[in-house]
């Protein structure tokens, strides 16, 4: 299996890649792109040199009319070659699907590797966005240019040699005038780039104001609220910023192009007027002066556009390139693709020993100095304003952060000792911003167990937590597809995609489960109910309860206040009512939410 190693990528690689994936589609589109194409206009010279002199020969009688075949064979290979470039077109297809196929694989294992910090921090996010979007895209398209750039050349190089065996000088000229041309292009390759990048932080941004303008999730919100002129003035203004970052690039870089053409047109002319003088002495035929002339002239879009792009697409590639290769140097969390080790023991204690912690690139501490300890099958509730921590302390226990200071221990082990396959198994934890998979909803409970998910295991989740109704009045039952991708899916409420990611958490082995405010969008009374119903389905198991509303906290049977990076309160909710601290006067003040 292909990985995205941590090394210097380069524009060879944009070879390298493609021939250690598709060997057999590379090399023949090397030698039909890249060399036949590129000799068949020089040969088109000659032998449209040929068949007019041979013409010409037989209309004046000096020459038998059977010696017009030949040269009528070679134009008509010529013209049947123009069938093997839709052939070839199949070529390119299968090289696409296996690029896209191995290479994507590949940096969609990178990415999944990742350390977490990488995602949460905005400027590796949009490295990640630049290299994941359509990579095997973008490494097609750097092999393409190469072998463009190579093709060219041979075209550019025979015409070139035909002329210096006529005209000696006129190549020279040539080259002089497209050597700048080439220079310039490179430098707008780098900038073309370093545009797309400043246009791709808006561009990321106007696709979310899109999305919401457009998706089904927020149908209801649009009607509701009417928001959708004020979101459509963002999405414009961000879309419009991005289209006039690329469209001021790409103006600058045509008139800079054509520009400079117009001399390299001009030194097309003069080789064309030069030619006359040969032509009229006799040094040449007319059929080679119609086909160098032909050939000279052809010269100026392919220097002045296909060479110049392909070597502003070049340097853009050699870019894509040191994106890759800053992208194989972000940092790997070991295990992270491995599956949950098998069924572990549920831990006896699990203990944060003076933990302190800081989002990496900051230096605000979100925990200063946290002890508590956890025992097995015990519930629990951690409570407190948002952005007390709460959610970074699970980030902790799960393996997402190691640079805490302080200790972790399970059942006094270190936490930075176990593997991460160990610790999924230890952790089944539901977010606030849970998923929603669109796929039929057996497969969305059962990716709570990957290794083992017989269907049998889904029944008892389904009946506590009250879907087993919803799932009998569906066509398909447990079979049926979430949402509307599929023609017979169906679409869930708000409350019931919560069940489903809940009915996921339950049905792991995990001895430790967490929710971590999935409830936030119910209204107070539901989340408490549905907090109810998840503990006694894990009544033989450890849980913790993360909320900022205190309902969930009244049957815990232990509750951590969590305040100012610390435990600033614990104890049952009877304990603390009566200590009369932070934890009741948070609960006083939202009594009248459970009235």
């Amino acid at each position: 299996m292909m990985k995205i190693e941590n090394r210097s990528y380069k524009i060879l690689d944009f070879i390298k890649i493609p021939l250690s994936i598709s060997p057999g589609m590379v090399i023949l589109q090397v030698l039909f792109d890249g060399i036949i194409s590129s000799l068949v206009p020089t040969f088109q010279v000659l032998a449209t040199a040929s068949f007019i002199d041979t013409a010409i020969r037989i209309f004046q009688g000096q020459a038998e009319r059977n010696q017009i075949v030949l040269p009528i064979l070679w134009v008509l290979l010529f013209v049947s070659y123009n069938y093997l470039t839709a052939l070839m077109g199949l070529v390119r297809e299968k090289l696409n699907l296996n690029l896209t196929e191995v290479f994507r694989a590949a940096v969609t294992e990178k990415r999944a590797r990742l350390e977490y910090c990488h995602v949460e921090n905005n400027e590796t996010w949009d490295l990640i966005e630049r290299v994941g979007k359509d990579p095997a895209e973008q490494i097609g398209k750097g092999f393409r240019n190469l072998v463009t750039t190579a093709g060219l050349i041979i075209r550019i190089g025979s015409v070139l040699m035909i002329l210096l065996l006529r005209v000696w000088w006129a190549p020279i000229v040539i080259m002089a005038f497209s050597i700048p041309l080439l220079m310039l292009a490179a430098k707008t390759g780098k900038q073309s780039y370093e545009a797309a990048k400043e246009a791709a932080k808006y561009t990321r941004r106007a696709t979310y104001y899109q999305d919401v303008l457009t998706g089904r999730d927020y149908v209801e919100e649009r009607a509701l609220f009417g928001y959708s002129s004020v979101l459509n003035e963002r999405y414009e203004g961000r879309f419009l910023t991005a289209y006039g970052i690329n469209m001021k690039m790409e103006r600058s870089r045509y008139m800079k192009m054509s520009g400079s053409g117009m001399i390299t047109v001009l030194v097309a002319i003069l080789v064309a007027g030069v030619l006359l003088a040969p032509l009229g002495s006799g040094q040449i035929s007319i059929g080679l002066f119609m086909g160098l002339v032909t050939a000279t002239i052809g010269l100026v879009p392919i220097i002045v556009f296909d060479l110049t792009n392909v070597t502003n697409d070049m340097v853009y590639g050699r870019e894509y390139m040191r994106d890759l290769t800053a992208f194989g140097g972000l940092s790997e969390s070991p295990g992270a693709t491995d599956l949950p080790a098998n069924q572990m023991a549920e831990p006896n204690c699990i203990e944060l020993r003076d933990v302190s912690f800081a989002y990496p690139g900051t230096d605000v501490m979100i925990l200063k100095g946290l002890s508590l300890k956890l025992f097995s099958k015990r519930h629990y509730a951690f409570v407190g304003v948002n952005g007390a921590g709460k959610t970074t302390i699970t980030k902790l226990l799960t393996g997402l952060y190691d640079n805490y200071a302080g200790e972790i221990l399970i059942d006094g082990k270190n936490i930075r000792d176990f593997s991460q396959a160990e610790l999924k198994s230890l952790f089944s934890i539901v977010y606030q911003d849970f998923a929603k998979y669109q796929v039929p909803m057996v497969d969305s409970i059962g990716l709570g167990d990957v290794r083992d998910m017989p269907m049998e295991n889904v029944d008892g989740p389904l009946k506590v937590l009250g879907l087993n109704r919803a799932v009998s009045k569906m066509r398909s039952g447990i079979k049926t597809p979430l949402g509307r991708i599929y023609e017979d899916g169906i679409d869930l409420s708000g409350g019931q995609w919560q069940k489903v990611a809940i009915a996921r958490s339950l049905v792991s082995r995990a001895p430790m489960h967490i929710l971590d405010e999935p409830t936030a969008a119910l209204d107070p009374v539901a989340e408490s109910e549905l907090y109810e119903l998840f503990r006694k389905a894990s009544k033989n198991k450890s849980t913790i309860f993360i909320t900022h509303r205190l309902g969930a906290a009244r049957i815990a049977d232990e509750v951590f206040v969590i305040a100012d990076g610390r435990v600033s309160e614990q104890g049952t909710h009877k304990e603390l009512m009566d200590k009369g601290g932070i934890y009741a006067e948070m609960f006083e003040a939202q009594r009248g939410w459970y009235a």
